[in-house]
């Protein structure tokens, strides 16, 4: 690596966004060392405490094809970027910074004026050092968001009779004959489980037994492919698709997710999350009461 080379990949994205700039460049807004905290990582100590993390972000934009005027309504906003950053911190848990920066990259290429997206990422509490990862990517490598009409699934909950009931296919055909993609939530496996005697452990261990059925269903429908991540269920939605949703990672990782180990109120959380168009409980359950997304017995 020269000593260019060097400086380049520490220096501030702008200069990157400058290097790799056409013989028509762009402009370009940029965020310099906006520091936030929150609580990110892969490790076990990481979990519960807070971090420091260090953003700097540059976005190129096509011009303006028409005067400013000196309307914000006209631009992209700085406050866009961090207001941006807040989301993705706030909807959900993350362990790698990789995956903040993709999920904010997405973000901000989804505004109509941006184009190419530089965004670095530092840790500012691991050591007397930064860590950190920077990505760069352009509109034309984001895929497609689709219209809303597909982002909002039908959440369905199967208790454990029904995933063995015999008219188990039928259900699903009826469920999936409307063409709306679908994603299906199980109860608890009518089986023992170990008891900690502590709620936090017990919790854990009851989201896992609720995943053991997930399989098991999957196992009797060759349509039920198990799916653990938001990123996992939006990829399937946007494509038409139908998936089982295993509850434990989303759960644990949200901000501020439920408490509760009942499968089907984890189901109404799961819909009131992801905006579904109802939720439809087949089994012996009851409709959950002052939802916001319209449930039904199926």
């Amino acid at each position: 690596m020269t000593t260019s080379d060097s400086a380049l990949a520490f220096g501030h994205p702008e200069a990157r966004a400058e290097a790799s700039a056409s013989a028509d460049p762009r402009d370009r807004i940029s965020l310099r060392d906006h520091v936030v905290e929150a609580d990110i990582g892969a490790f076990q100590k990481e979990r519960g405490h807070k971090q420091r993390l260090r953003f700097n972000i540059v976005i190129e934009v096509r011009p303006t094809p028409q005067p400013l005027e000196d309307d914000v309504d006209r631009i992209l906003s700085y406050d866009r970027i961090t207001e941006s950053i807040a989301t993705e911190l706030a909807t959900e848990r993350l362990n790698l910074l990789e995956t903040l920066a993709e999920h904010l990259a997405e973000r901000l290429l989804a505004e109509p004026q941006a184009m190419r997206a530089f965004i670095r990422i530092e840790k500012l509490d691991v050591g007397p050092y930064a860590l950190g990862v920077e990505i760069v990517r352009s509109r034309a490598e984001v895929p497609v968001r689709a219209g809303d009409d597909t982002l909002h699934p039908l959440v369905v909950y199967f208790d454990n009779a029904m995933i063995h009931a015999p008219d188990l296919t039928s259900r699903i055909d009826g469920v999936l004959s409307s063409g709306q993609p679908a994603v299906f939530c199980v109860g608890l496996p009518d089986l023992p489980r170990p008891q900690t005697g502590h709620r936090p452990t017990q919790r854990r261990v009851d989201l896992l037994a609720i995943e053991q059925n997930a399989w098991v269903l999957a196992a009797r429908d060759p349509r039920c492919v198990v799916v653990s991540s938001r990123t996992e269920i939006d990829w399937a939605i946007k494509r038409g698709r139908s998936v089982v949703w295993a509850p434990s990672k989303l759960v644990l990782d949200a901000v501020d997710g439920p408490q509760t180990r009942d499968p089907v109120a984890l189901a109404l959380w799961l819909a009131e999350e992801m905006a579904a168009s109802g939720l439809v409980l087949h089994g012996d359950v009851s409709v959950p009461a002052g939802s916001r997304i319209p449930a039904v017995k199926g």
